[in-house]
């Protein structure tokens, strides 16, 4: 493979951490690594030659300038979940930043949006420009900018579903954090039954694919928006799937409906937020021909909901 000179933004995040590991592995290529804080990145930078951190963040974008002029492969982690400035980084800085890449030599954009700014057919869910939370409606107004911009013929969005990883050396993601807990309560959970599906994927397989991606990028006239997760999972196989790794039989459910929940909601006063109730009433977060290692015929590092429970430290039932 020919040596290419890399830009990964967010590389101290839980998918840039993931991603610079692989790379850094696994290829030769120059890496220019845009964090913030160096010390938040865990990653053996010293490991191989080639390998260049650039302190700054996406406020200050244009001071990179002219190294993104000879950049070859730029991939996108880097987001902003809330505050402020939430805008400007995913939208404003996200566009000057592929605006400062030079058309000519750039090969391919590794743009991360998000499945939630998705419908089932993978086309742009209108409720989550109009009503989604201020991240997922700074990635849907993003997702459509693009278009305008002189290197979108090079550019390849990818929709992560639920994310999860992190271990000592990379930060967690927010759902992982979680999963040791809900098992607390499963002697509750195996008896419910609920209406829902979804996919997760986790950083390690996501890394897999940005690397194939940038060995094998799309050609002219293949797609170029991929959804990352594993099959979709519906809700209640993923509670017998939890169920069978901790050993705990499940004698009844008790379906859990949606009319039960407004009611619930109703009666208790509860105060939602429109896309909170939106997603109640969706339910389900699957997506057409969701892409993961196995599409590639390679490993799957977590492929099912053993491999979660395994991977977050859960131990398995005697």
């Amino acid at each position: 493979m020919t040596k290419k000179r890399i830009l990964i933004t967010g590389a101290s995040g839980c998918i840039g951490h993931y991603i610079s590991e692989a790379l850094i592995e696994n290829t030769n290529h120059e890496l220019y690594l845009l964090v913030r804080n160096p010390n938040k990145l865990q990653v053996d930078t010293t490991a191989r030659p080639g390998i260049t951190i650039l302190q700054g963040d996406m406020q200050e974008i244009g001071k990179f300038s002219n190294l993104l002029k000879t950049i070859d492969i730029a991939v996108l982690t880097a987001t902003s979940w809330g505050g402020e400035g939430i805008f400007d980084i995913n939208v404003s800085k996200t566009l000057e930043l592929m605006s400062l890449l030079n058309p000519e030599r750039c090969e391919q954009v590794i743009y991360f949006s998000t499945a939630s700014v998705l419908n089932h057919e993978n086309h742009p869910l209108k409720e989550a420009g109009e009503i989604g939370t201020d991240y997922i409606r700074s990635k849907y107004e993003c997702l459509h900018k693009i278009e305008n911009l002189a290197i979108f013929p090079k550019i390849t969005t990818v929709f992560p579903t639920i994310v999860l990883g992190g271990d000592d050396n990379k930060p967690y993601s927010a759902v992982t954090t979680g999963i040791p807990e809900v098992t607390n309560y499963i002697n509750i959970i195996r008896f419910l039954q609920a209406d829902g599906s979804f996919h997760f994927i986790h950083g390690k397989d996501i890394a897999t694919v940005i690397q194939y991606l940038i060995d094998y990028p799309p050609q002219a006239g293949d797609p170029r928006r991929f959804v990352l997760g594993q099959s979709s999972l519906t809700a209640n196989q993923a509670i017998e799937e939890v169920c069978a790794y901790l050993k705990k039989k499940i004698y009844f459910r008790i379906p859990l409906s949606l009319g039960l929940a407004n009611v619930i909601i109703k009666l208790f006063n509860i105060q939602m937020a429109a896309w909170d109730r939106f997603c109640m009433n969706y339910r389900h977060f699957s997506y057409a021909n969701a892409i993961n290692p196995s599409s590639f015929n390679l490993p799957n590092y977590c492929a099912n909901m053993a491999d979660v429970l395994k991977i977050s430290g859960v131990k398995g039932g005697k």
